[in-house]
């Protein structure tokens, strides 16, 4: 997906702005044989055209009429360790930044330094997972999109992060353990296996499948493209175009 940069804009209105001025002094000139007159008229034109457009859009933008408020939501990307998610969660994001929309990305290990010593167990994971939901809520309350992607493997807390929202949309990588460990280049899962991890979900720990997610994610089908695609639709559908 393209888009207009601002300096582009700017560079197409001083274009066509010259060009039209242009335009109008040859005309004056051809029907009048008088250079002085055509300068002129090509300089009168140009300042009231800016006075007129100057109030043209004063006028405009104190009309509703037309206008479409996009409201901020959470979309809140899970699933299992190696299963996509962050690389996924960065595509929407930077698609959604094209839009030129109010958007922050948060991930685990962005948010992990903001709440020093929080371990793995399922008491921390859960106060870590419900902390995080609680921020992504307070950014939404300002008005801004927040794309998030947290392993969460446990229901409740997950559950938590929903309720604080006022929009949550929840997108589930679905995929399996052992498709994850063949993703997983870090070597998290052979340490986990070793017992160099504790409390790892896949291996020694649960992970809760959600029960409703507003987007599944067929991980091992589908592209990341086409993965983008899906959630950008559903978006588009029953957010972006409501």
């Amino acid at each position: 997906m393209q888009y207009e940069t601002k300096k582009r804009s700017i560079l197409k209105a001083i274009s066509w702005r010259t060009w039209a001025t242009i335009t109008t002094a040859v005309l004056v000139f051809i029907f009048t044989g008088k250079f002085a007159l055509a300068i002129t008229i090509g300089l009168l034109e140009v300042f009231a055209k800016m006075v007129l457009y100057f109030l043209h859009e004063r006028f405009w933008q104190k009309i509703r009429y037309g206008k479409k408020e996009v409201p901020a939501f959470v979309l809140w990307f899970t699933g299992l360790p190696a299963s996509g998610k962050k690389e996924l969660a960065n595509r929407v994001y930077s698609q959604l930044k094209d839009l030129h929309l109010k958007v922050e990305r948060i991930d685990s290990l962005d948010v992990r330094p903001l709440f020093p010593e929080t371990g793995f167990s399922v008491d921390e994971v859960n106060r870590h997972v419900k902390r995080s939901g609680h921020l992504c809520s307070m950014l939404e309350k300002n008005g801004v999109i927040v794309v998030a992607s947290f392993v969460s493997p446990y229901a409740s807390s997950r559950q938590f992060a929903r309720t604080v929202a006022k929009n949550f949309i929840e997108v589930y990588m679905k995929t399996t353990v052992e498709a994850c460990e063949q993703r997983d280049r870090k070597g998290h899962y052979a340490k986990a296996r070793s017992g160099e991890y504790k409390d790892f979900p896949g291996v020694d720990a649960s992970y809760d499948v959600p029960e409703n997610p507003e987007i599944t994610i067929d991980v091992d089908q589908v592209s990341m493209d086409d993965a983008t695609q899906q959630i950008l639709n559903y978006l588009r559908k029953n957010i972006l175009n409501s």
